[in-house]
This record gives structure tokens, C-alpha cells and sequence, in this order.
């Protein structure tokens, strides 16, 4: 890898959590994240490649930056995702070699989902 390449390179996620227990709850649930307490305001998890927080101190919006999750089954994603405390957007639709959906977590975040399926 270049140098230019690895400056390039999305290091660290943050995501509004004012529950912290709520987010923990459902992100280490639904996909498996491994998270972990840094502060009493901010936990760090870890997906795959990525790692981020949550911040109890930012606050969720309906606009902004967003990121997808890859999983293997949207559907079944989304009916986990309700059970959890989040809420549906946007059921699962075709886009350009794939499929998407969206979702609230209980903060309030909205978050997609990607499937190749």
C-alpha cells in the first residue's frame, strides 16, 4: 500500500449513542460487534475492519453522513432489527448490482443495510 493510499484509508466510525446501553444492546446483538467501555461516555467496538465509538455526548440527525452493513439476508436482518428496538425506512430494494434497506437504531441513527442477495 502507498502512502497516499493509506491517508486515504477510513480509520474510525462515530456513531450518536445517547444510551450507550441501548447501543451496546443492539449493535453487539444484531451483528456482532465486540464493544467495549473506554469511558462512562464513550464506548469502542470493533467490525471487521472498521472500528469506531459511541458517544454519548453526539446527538443522532436525519441527515448527515451514513454508512451500510454488509449481511447475508435482508429480510431476516430487518425483523431482527424491530425486535431489537429499531425501526424499518426502507424495505429491502434493488440498486445497481445489489440490494439495500434502512433502519433507525434506538438512538435514532439511520443506518443501511447492503446484500449482494
Amino acid at each position: 500500500m502507498t502512502t497516499e493510499q493509506i491517508a486515504c484509508k477510513i480509520e474510525w466510525i462515530q456513531i450518536p449513542a445517547p444510551d450507550l446501553e441501548k447501543a451496546r444492546v443492539f449493535y453487539s446483538s444484531l451483528f456482532g460487534w465486540e464493544i467495549e467501555e473506554y469511558s462512562p461516555d464513550y464506548l469502542i467496538f470493533k467490525s471487521g475492519s472498521v472500528q469506531g465509538g459511541f458517544s454519548k455526548d453526539a446527538r443522532p440527525c436525519d441527515s448527515g453522513i451514513t454508512f451500510s452493513i454488509t449481511v447475508g439476508d435482508i429480510p431476516e436482518t430487518l425483523k431482527k432489527v424491530v425486535s431489537a428496538g429499531g425501526k424499518v425506512v426502507k424495505e429491502k430494494t434493488e440498486i445497481g448490482g445489489g440490494f439495500f434497506a434502512s433502519f433507525k437504531d434506538p438512538n435514532g441513527n439511520t443506518v443501511e443495510l447492503w446484500s449482494e442477495q
